[in-house]
């Protein structure tokens, strides 16, 4: 989900890697790069650490349990995110309204940042409007399919998570330039780190402790700044309750599909 590029897959392997040591509990790395479906990964039961979106988490649709979510450093401390709506920076697009009219791209249906969020803060303007965009293309799967997009000029404006963009101007920052950020959805909460749902109740809390003490441990501190972030959290699933929340309402309005 968040492996920009090779460096910061890299990196992840490497925290899974210290959460093995510091948890005593063993964690093989399981390549799943898109366009594998997120969904399968999601419905396997021997999963110890696995991100995934608030939205399908929320929905309770996938056989998962909660173990700790990341705290992006550039935010205040909680481990929360939000939407930046993106164009190319030589567009002629100033302003979110700017851009209606043009095409809109987004990821995937059970994408929070890259769908739902991105829907719950048109839902207004196109309750009032009608149809914003004059093209809604999608699914482009990955905030990296985003960027192409807009860079070749398949799309106008598109939805990047906001940690990706963290990472993406840590480690690409000439790709970063080449994209400007009009406007930004609500904060939300981030997403999270789970195990199976079968998965012993000793095992995750040995897993969960390790993350939630990771910025203590020396090795950890470096793993944590190459991902940029100050480090994990406890979950409190209650939180994600208002992702279906804005869901639902889009889809009691009938706007089903951001456009």
């Amino acid at each position: 989900m968040y492996a920009v590029d090779a460096a910061t897959a890299a990196a992840w392997a490497a925290l899974f890697a210290r959460v093995s040591a510091l948890s005593g509990v063993p964690l093989d790395v399981i390549p799943h790069a898109a366009p594998a479906p997120l969904e399968e990964l999601w419905r396997r039961e021997d999963l110890g650490l696995a991100f995934i979106c608030g939205y399908p988490f929320a929905d309770g649709g996938f056989p998962v349990r909660p173990v700790a979510a990341p705290i992006p450093a550039s935010g205040d401390g909680r481990p929360l995110y939000a939407t930046h709506l993106v164009v190319r920076a030589d567009s002629d697009i100033a302003t979110l309204e700017d851009s209606f009219g043009r095409r809109l791209g987004w990821t995937v249906a059970h994408s929070q940042s890259g769908f739902n969020a991105l829907r719950t803060h048109l839902l207004a303007d196109w309750r009032a409007r009608g149809p914003l965009f004059a093209a809604s293309i999608g699914p482009l799967l990955t905030p990296r399919r985003v960027i192409d997009a807009l860079l070749a000029d398949e799309i106008d404006i598109g939805p990047l998570d906001s940690y990706f963009c963290d990472l993406l101007l840590a480690v690409e920052p000439a790709t970063a330039a080449r994209l400007r950020i009009v406007a930004t959805t609500q904060l939300r909460p981030m997403p999270l780190l789970v195990a199976s749902q079968g998965v012993e109740d000793k095992v995750v809390a040995c897993l969960r402790a390790a993350l939630l003490d990771a910025d203590s441990d020396i090795a950890m501190r470096d793993i944590l700044g190459r991902l940029r972030l100050s480090g994990f959290a406890a979950v409190d699933p209650a939180a994600y309750r208002v992702l279906v929340h804005e869901a639902d309402a889009a889809e009691r309005a009938g706007y089903l599909q951001p456009g």
